[in-house]
């Protein structure tokens, strides 16, 4: 338990540390919780990437799948989401790779599969991580695509099947199955 005076500390302590108080520093704060944009909230390509490539790719999703309305649009930009994650995490796996050889030569820094990879190296087990995010970035692109491909064939007036979904609990198994 904390006395008086410990708690009487806390709260002066709390009051020197506000925060960033500059556009800089709150636009600093932000990307904290993002190191390595695999998961990023927002799609937009980082200062690594290309923005064309990015719209480009887009461009061309929309153009291939022709989504009408806006849950067919958005359904199209959750596969252009996926794809493009998928892209950075290519890029961040043969960073990996590359970055022992790196250390030999003092690359520039921005080099994308370097920075990605350095963002990458101090975890533990980064090659499974990696793949764990690969799995859930494909699933993601699959469970969008294939459900925009149920709706417009439903739009075609095509008999669709309900969507198969299922969900396995391994609790209570036998024994020899768990």
């Amino acid at each position: 338990m904390a006395t008086s005076r410990q708690v009487a500390a806390n709260r002066a302590n709390a009051r020197k540390s506000t925060g960033p108080k500059t556009a800089a520093g709150k636009a600093v704060a932000a990307g904290n919780s993002t190191r390595h944009a695999l998961l990023a909230a927002d799609l937009a390509a980082t200062q690594d990437e290309d923005a064309g490539a990015l719209e480009a790719l887009r461009a061309d999703f929309t153009a291939e799948l022709a989504p009408a309305g806006p849950l067919e649009a958005a359904l199209c930009e959750r596969v252009v989401s996926a794809l493009w994650r998928l892209r950075r995490l290519q890029v961040a796996e043969v960073g990996l790779f590359n970055l022992d050889r790196a250390y030999l030569y003092e690359p520039d820094e921005r080099t994308p599969d370097l920075a990605a990879a350095r963002t990458l190296n101090g975890s533990r087990d980064t090659l499974a991580v990696l793949t764990r995010y690969e799995v859930t970035l494909e699933r993601g692109l699959y469970a969008a695509l294939h459900e925009l491909q149920r709706l417009q064939a439903a739009r075609a007036g095509e008999d669709v099947p309900a969507p198969a979904a299922l969900d396995v609990n391994v609790h209570g198994l036998p024994e020899s199955l768990g």
